[in-house]
């Protein structure tokens, strides 16, 4: 029998709410990632982020799990159904592997919303490769980055990513 992983009551993930998903895959199976997974998974991931009012400040895909950080810009954002739609547009990418039964979620707190407890959790998601010994550098991995339906070009390689990245979250927030 499968155990589910504890969640907080859904209105936790609606809204303006930001959250660190990591996604494993089951048996932490590798051989998985290359270019075309990434491309396919910024692709799904647009998707999921323009239909459920989200940006991803952060991604990284590792070779047996992923990490995104998503934040929440519309009283209408769904972080829950955002991740199940995105995880059920993955699977028959990801065939025949499978993600874990769940994905594993951490709400951020008021605490860690402030912009630098905010850009420590979306730096701690890309310093994965180097944790992991895989670069030297995160900004050399090739399976990570950000998503901000619009943006195209918003990179956290480049040194103005989070001034840009603030200035387009303000201007939808009205702010």
């Amino acid at each position: 029998m499968h155990e589910h992983l504890p969640r907080l009551d859904s209105e936790n993930y609606r809204g303006f709410a930001s959250v660190h998903w990591t996604l494993a895959v089951d048996d932490r199976a590798t051989g998985w990632l290359d270019e075309r997974f990434h491309f396919c998974w910024r692709e799904v991931l647009l998707h999921a982020l323009a239909r459920y009012a989200l940006f991803c400040p952060a991604y990284c895909l590792m070779p047996d799990h992923a990490h995104l950080v998503w934040i929440g810009v519309a009283e209408t954002s769904d972080q829950r159904n955002a991740m199940k739609f995105f995880r059920t547009n993955m699977a028959p990418l990801l065939a025949p592997r499978s993600w874990q039964r769940q994905a594993h979620d951490h709400v951020l707190r008021d605490q860690e919303k402030g912009t630098d407890a905010f850009g420590t959790i979306c730096n701690y998601v890309f310093e994965n490769p180097v944790r992991k010994g895989l670069n030297a550098k995160w900004q050399e991995y090739p399976f990570l980055g950000a998503m901000v339906p619009g943006h195209p070009g918003l990179d956290p390689r480049r040194d103005e990513f989070w001034e840009k990245f603030w200035r387009i979250y303000n201007a939808k927030m009205g702010g």
